[in-house]
């Protein structure tokens, strides 16, 4: 047996191994293993109760099994002596065919029969603040346009160079950080990759934000919006299909308007006729239809679209098409499933190259200030629960992303709302305990 792990870490001399999986909610779920392990769990798995996860099960269900990747493994730069796994799900020899990262190698595997290889990069807006949670961690991060503020980058300096330099050292080819629109947010920028490979490295990503974070006193938040008056954490996907050996943009025609081919066009039609259900997976929490549906921020923008429309390089719009053979997609944020959003990109774009979907009428107008068309477009859903009705509603998505990881989605989701509509809020207590 390849014992590839056994060597890895005999190379690198790493003592444990953390396989990690992510369940419907995002959450990530681990195991510290010793290496003197290591081997047996890179044959067989390391063992989970599902229920015990945001997972559709019960407890009489049988172990499931987190059986490692090994081309995903990554050495922690913070702990060198530690290294991540992602890890596939399995129970009884068979995959767990609702678990994320599954539903995604399969529309992967869908796609490469096209001939289509999808590569997507992701920006992944952060909070730093304070350990509490009560505000940000910066007391001087204080400008009202605090967009690429250069005082409060050098602020946290030690922070994000941490953070950029174990990308520079994992070879993710970072390339910018920047402080964002709100106080207190930052972005870091990295390459492009086949899907499976920034889903991953969304994943680890996430984790080493918090993980450096902590290890500065400070708390790193993802969460779609902390703050009611600040612009919130988008996380924006940059989508090319390719060929099979990721040499040629077949997304990209010269010739064409903003220079996307006809299939880019088509993929983008699907992305856009069922945005209204994709919204349920890019956007999977109560606090998320706060960012997209929010008023104006402090800034003056809340950079997040509210309408279902595409542009050109056009920032207001749900769709932007920044240049040739790519678009980007600006609806999903902080909290969304690394792996689902990728897995749900595919799916509504291969459903829209199958059914040569058009992706209607181009918007270049400030769709936050101009409500000439306000009769004409629609705007997404004002809350989870109307999301989660459209997706339930949307045979073809469901049918692409697959049944068993659909059904347990939505059955979980709708126990998630349900639990906040019994919440009793503070809002609630101030305006009506006196009627």
């Amino acid at each position: 047996m390849v014992k590839i792990l056994e060597d890895f870490a005999k190379k690198k001399k790493i003592r444990y191994f953390m396989i990690s999986f992510t369940d419907l909610f995002g959450a990530q779920r681990a195991k510290l293993v010793p290496t003197a392990a290591i081997a047996e769990m890179e044959k067989e798995g390391a063992g989970f109760a599902g229920f015990a996860t945001w997972l559709d099960m019960t407890p009489a269900h049988p172990d499931m099994l987190a059986v490692p990747d090994p081309k995903s493994v990554i050495q922690l730069p913070w702990r060198q002596d530690v290294a991540w796994l992602a890890s596939d799900l399995v129970i009884d020899g068979k995959e767990v065919a609702q678990a994320p990262r599954n539903v995604l190698r399969r529309l992967i595997a869908e796609a490469k029969k096209k001939k289509m290889r999808v590569k997507t990069g992701i920006e992944a807006e952060y909070f730093l603040i304070k350990q509490d949670g009560s505000a940000i961690s910066d007391d001087y991060d204080t400008a009202e346009k605090p967009c690429y503020d250069q005082q409060a980058v050098m602020r946290k300096y030690d922070v994000i160079t941490e953070i950029c330099d174990a990308m520079l050292k994992l070879g993710w080819g970072p390339y910018q950080n920047d402080h964002e629109d709100a106080n207190g947010q930052f972005e870091m920028n990295f390459e492009y990759d086949d899907v499976l490979i920034t889903a991953d490295k969304h994943s680890f990503f996430k984790f080493m934000v918090k993980s450096i974070a902590e290890k500065h006193g400070l708390r790193a938040t993802f969460m779609p919006k902390p703050f009611s008056n600040l612009t919130g954490n988008g996380c924006h996907a940059h989508i090319s299909v390719w060929d099979l050996q990721g040499k040629q943009n077949i997304f990209a025609d010269k010739k064409s308007d903003l220079g996307l081919a006809k299939s880019g066009l088509n993929f983008l039609g699907g992305i856009m006729g069922h945005a209204k259900s994709i919204v349920a997976i890019t956007n999977p929490t109560v606090n998320s239809y706060k960012r997209i549906n929010a008023p104006v921020t402090q800034s003056g923008a809340t950079w997040a679209p509210n309408t279902v429309t595409w542009s050109g390089n056009n920032r207001t719009h749900m769709v932007r098409i920044p240049g040739p053979g790519r678009f980007e997609l600006r609806l999903p944020d902080g909290a969304t499933n690394p792996y689902l959003l990728q897995a749900v990109i595919l799916a509504a774009g291969m459903i829209g190259i199958e059914t040569k979907a058009d992706p209607g009428k181009r918007y270049d107008n400030d769709i936050y200030s101009d409500r000439t068309a306000d009769n004409e477009v629609e705007k997404l859903p004002a809350n989870l629960l109307d999301a989660l009705r459209e997706f339930s509603q949307d045979n073809l998505l469901i049918s692409k992303l697959g049944t068993d990881f659909s059904d347990a989605y939505i059955k979980l989701k709708n126990q998630e709302w349900e639990k906040f509509i019994s919440h009793l809020t503070t809002w609630e207590t101030l305006n009506t305990l006196d009627v």
